[in-house]
């Protein structure tokens, strides 16, 4: 099939970014999403804990979600759901290390590390991984930000209430969205301040962290307002369990629920979409796109 409308802009948002520059690498961004693919390698990760455990299992399932069209891979080694344990920076070097490397030399897809420690961001970096994500927004090790800064990294600064033990006990916002806005601009203003450069950062509302289904879902509906901030926008809400209880029930198809809410996000602008299903959504982008639902 040929590109459907390839360089479509958003006129409606002046302040879209459209790249995003990575350690070595520079993604750009047109009209429909980056798929970010999600490897976790952990027992206990709310939707995959425990399936990719082994290196060999984790690496060929990176593979597999490349090979079905992500456009960066995302590597954790540590849940952040609710509730979860915090591991060790030694148990978590040893989950992510040897994955990060075996996909650095089996494939051009830019590598993300998904952690708060500073000591396994570097080590993933000198790996070759491109992009630091980072749920704490680099405020959970001070030795962050300049590891960021010195890299060259891109960085992804997310929202979190509170931490991933406690972020779920009484979420409360004055105004949820102001106040994430608020938030993300002011850690956008602070790495650049420090000396990150600004088309290095990309800003997560964190979806999930520390907040309601209603807080959530008002995020959602105004998510176009962050790209004022000029940074790509990111959003993680993959088989969240907030879909669960807007659809009624824990007896629900997750996968059609992110892919629903992903087309929605799509149509806003937004740049990265994080998943764990990267085949059924590239699949919906691209029926979507020919039967024009991103044109303008």
């Amino acid at each position: 099939m040929p590109p459907i409308n390839p360089q479509v802009s958003f006129p409606q948002y002046p302040s879209r970014a459209t790249r995003w520059q990575l350690r070595t690498k520079t993604l750009e961004f047109s009209t429909r999403p980056l798929l970010m693919g999600i490897v976790n390698v952990t027992p206990d990760s709310f939707s995959d804990g425990g399936q990719f455990v082994c290196v060999d299992d984790a690496v060929n399932h990176a593979l597999q979600l490349a090979a079905e069209g992500a456009d960066i891979l995302d590597i954790g080694g540590e849940s952040t759901r609710p509730y979860s344990t915090p591991v060790t920076p030694d148990e978590e070097l040893d989950r992510v290390m040897p994955v990060v490397y075996s996909l650095t030399q089996k494939t051009e897809v830019p590598i993300s590390i998904d952690t708060s420690k500073a000591i396994v961001a570097r080590e993933c970096l000198n790996g070759g991984a491109e992009i630091i994500n980072d749920v704490t927004g680099l405020l959970g090790d001070p030795e962050m930000v300049p590891l960021a800064v010195a890299s060259d990294a891109g960085v992804c600064a997310m929202h979190m209430q509170g931490n991933p033990s406690t972020m779920q006990d009484h979420p409360s916002y004055d105004n949820v969205v102001e106040d994430v806005f608020d938030y993300l601009r002011n850690r956008r203003d602070d790495l650049v301040a420090a000396g990150v450069a600004p088309e290095r950062i990309c800003l997560d509302p964190g979806i999930g962290f520390g907040k309601t289904t209603e807080h959530n879902l008002l995020l959602l509906r105004e998510i176009d307002r962050v790209h004022e901030l000029g940074c790509p926008l990111l959003v993680g809400h993959s088989k969240k369990g907030f879909l669960s209880k807007v659809l009624g029930g824990e007896s629900v198809d997750l996968n059609a629920a992110t892919v629903g809410t992903g087309l929605a996000l799509a149509t806003r602008g937004v740049q990265v979409l994080r998943l764990h299903d990267i085949r059924a959504a590239k699949q919906a982008f691209l029926l979507y796109e020919a039967a024009g639902g991103l044109e303008n």
